[in-house]
Order: structure tokens, then C-alpha cells, then sequence
């Protein structure tokens, strides 16, 4: 909606100094001819998840459309928080309850041309855990019931220090290549869960291979 591309512009507009300071971003691409920063028409931005700030970080990786991020309720909890995420059109996940309510938001938004991110590891992985963690299957089901290319995406997560902070930007997907005919629901919405995975590990290791050169 109007409001939120508003404030959205408000902030990258505000914001751009600091976060320049704290994250010193630099954009690579899978593919440049293919998919560079701006997006073009209704998508799905699917990142691994390093830390709260991802968020702040394609802000302004994706500065020129509003990013409808979906995002857990601890963080609506929070004031100001909380406040400032709403004003951005954050899209409320309530991980304690069975309310899907966020998916017929995030399909609401996709029919009207928007942009969805979504972190489909629904949460931060503990210091021992492989990465990124296996995805929730409500990424791989608004990917299938909307019909919108999913557009993956790696950070590394160097946020606040003195290593920049690196993201990927990879080709657009159509998951329904991951499906197979024959296959029920629950077996395609696996699959592409999966192979929405694989393509977020084939960026990172394509970031850490140009980053040693």
C-alpha cells in the first residue's frame, strides 16, 4: 500500500549514511543480465537468515521496490520495534499458534504486484548448527500457490565490523521445476522446500568462491 512505500522511502532516504557505516554492502550476481538489484513486477526474495539485521540490509540491497517481509512475533513484541516494522508493512508470523493468516496477506500482496521476503529457516541457527537450517514448508507453498518467480538470495552476515558485508543475488526460479508430476502436495511442496535450499547453498558457495579470488 501507499503508506508503506512511503515510509519505506523515508527511511532508505534517512537511513542510507548509517547503514553505509554499519554494513558497507556489496552486491554480487549470479547472473547479471538475468537479475540485478531491481525487480521488475510481484516476486519472492527467499535469504538464509544470519541475524535480525538481514532485514535492514536488503532494504537497501533492493532499494527501489518496498519489501514485504514476512517476520516472527518476537519482534512485533518489542517497542519501538515493533512499531517501526508495522510502519514498514512487516507481515506479523505468529510461530506459537496454527493462524496462516500470513500466507493470504503474502498472496494478497504478490497479486497486486508486490514483493514478499521471506527467511524460510523461521528462525536464527544456534553456533553448531549446519547452514542454513532445513526450510519451512509455508515458503515452498506461497511459491507454488502464487506462481511468481522466487528470486534467492545469500548474505554473509557481516554486519558491524570490518569485513563487508557480502550478499548474492541469484537468478529468478520457477519452482515448479522442482515438481514432479505425479507426486501429491505434500511431495512437491518438499521438493521445492529443497530445492530452494540447494539454490541459496549454490550462492554461498559461488560468493566464497569469488570472494577468495
Amino acid at each position: 500500500m501507499i503508506r508503506y512505500a512511503i515510509f519505506n522511502w523515508f527511511t532508505k532516504i534517512t537511513g542510507w549514511i548509517p547503514q553505509f557505516v554499519c554494513f558497507r554492502t556489496k552486491i554480487y550476481y549470479e547472473d547479471p543480465a538475468v537479475q540485478k538489484r531491481h525487480i521488475r513486477g510481484p516476486a519472492i526474495i527467499v535469504s538464509n537468515h544470519t541475524s535480525v539485521f538481514d532485514y535492514a540490509v536488503y532494504l537497501f540491497v533492493f532499494f527501489s521496490r518496498t519489501l514485504r517481509f514476512q517476520m516472527a512475533e518476537v519482534l512485533f513484541r518489542k517497542k519501538p520495534l515493533g512499531t517501526l516494522l508495522r510502519l514498514l508493512g512487516g507481515i506479523y508470523v505468529n510461530r506459537d499458534t496454527h493462524n496462516f493468516g500470513f500466507i493470504s496477506e503474502s498472496e494478497d500482496i504478490l497479486r497486486k504486484g508486490g514483493v514478499v521476503g521471506i527467511f524460510p529457516e523461521a528462525r536464527l541457527p544456534l553456533k553448531d548448527e549446519q547452514r542454513p537450517l532445513p526450510f519451512k514448508p509455508s515458503a515452498a507453498y506461497l511459491a507454488l500457490s502464487s506462481a511468481v518467480p522466487v528470486i534467492p538470495v545469500f548474505t554473509n552476515g557481516s554486519y558491524f565490523n570490518r569485513r563487508r558485508a557480502r550478499v548474492i543475488i541469484g537468478k529468478p526460479v520457477d519452482v515448479s521445476e522442482f515438481c514432479k508430476e505425479g507426486n501429491s502436495d505434500k511431495e512437491n511442496i518438499e521438493a521445492v522446500s529443497e530445492g530452494m535450499r540447494s539454490r541459496i547453498i549454490e550462492l554461498e558457495r559461488s560468493l566464497n568462491e569469488r570472494t577468495k579470488a
